[in-house]
């Protein structure tokens, strides 16, 4: 995704004045934030080699320039780990193949009877789900477009219903999209997921153009379900350790609460086996 590295610099540097860093502002300026120059002189680094590395045609660069940047930039764990990625990407040695569930996570989805739980790769598509995802979800009944996350937030006019906070879960769809993308540059499933959402939804690419970078491990989403109604989501996002680019997202709702009560009317009416993608 060409421009990434500058576009992610430059945003960064906008969003810090230079009294924050014990620079004078000068007076009005023209755009806002650090100066180009100022990043260098602070990461002690030469102006001419930092525009070159926010250019993207900089030699190969390393791990303590990284960090003098990161360190100026005040860039969260995460960013780090974006500025990285994208500044020295790693090319695959050939064709991707196409993701496959293993049978002991298959299983180990099934024995899931009383939260909804699913499989994601790279691009944020729904590989696998147990029954009460597929209830809560309904990636049972749909094809593999319905299946991919970020068209369902951004493409589907029924998400902004489905999720009562739409404007929190679309930022943090971009976020977790643009690091998984920072990390899979020759994706290029990936690179035209992109490509679609920016053409076809105003709202993605106004917040792809902001580049929030974010890792979406755990937290709460809250649900308006068609029939069970308002459901609320403590979330976990674990790792698949043999499969690095899949990741087991389980729906643990709060004992005793409400939520819980209507998963198991929603349990009652879908007793199916764990479902895969074609």
């Amino acid at each position: 995704m060409d421009g990434d590295l500058g576009d992610f610099l430059r945003s960064r540097r906008a969003r810090i004045r230079p009294e924050e860093v014990g620079l004078p502002s000068h007076g009005r300026r023209r755009v806002p934030g650090l100066r180009r120059e100022e990043v260098a002189q602070l990461a002690g680094v030469s102006v001419d080699y930092y525009i070159r590395l926010e250019q993207g045609r900089g030699p190969a660069v390393s791990d303590a320039v990284l960090d003098a940047v990161a360190r100026v930039l005040r860039l969260d764990d995460t960013e780090h780990a974006y500025l990285r990625a994208v500044a020295r990407p790693r090319r695959s040695a050939g064709r991707p193949s196409a993701p496959r569930v293993r049978p002991g996570v298959r299983a180990l989805l099934d024995s899931m009877e009383r939260t909804p739980a699913f499989v994601l790769d790279q691009r944020m598509d729904v590989l696998a789900w147990n029954p009460l995802a597929d209830a809560v979800f309904g990636y049972g009944r749909t094809g593999p477009e319905g299946r991919s996350i970020p068209r369902h937030v951004f493409l589907d006019p029924g998400s902004r219903d489905f999720y009562p906070e739409w404007s929190a879960v679309a930022v943090q769809c971009v976020a977790h999209l643009r690091m998984l993308a920072g990390h899979h540059q020759d994706d290029r499933r990936l690179t035209a997921l992109v490509g679609e959402l920016s053409l076809k939804s105003e709202d993605f690419r106004r917040l792809w153009a902001d580049h929030p970078v974010r890792e979406c491990a755990y937290g709460v989403k809250r649900i308006q379900h068609p029939v069970a109604g308002s459901l609320t989501f403590p979330y976990e996002t674990l790792a698949v350790s043999a499969d690095p680019d899949q990741t087991l997202l389980v729906y643990t709702p709060e004992a005793g609460s409400e939520t819980e009560e209507r998963l198991r009317l929603l349990a009652s009416w879908k007793a199916a086996p764990v479902r895969t993608t074609p």
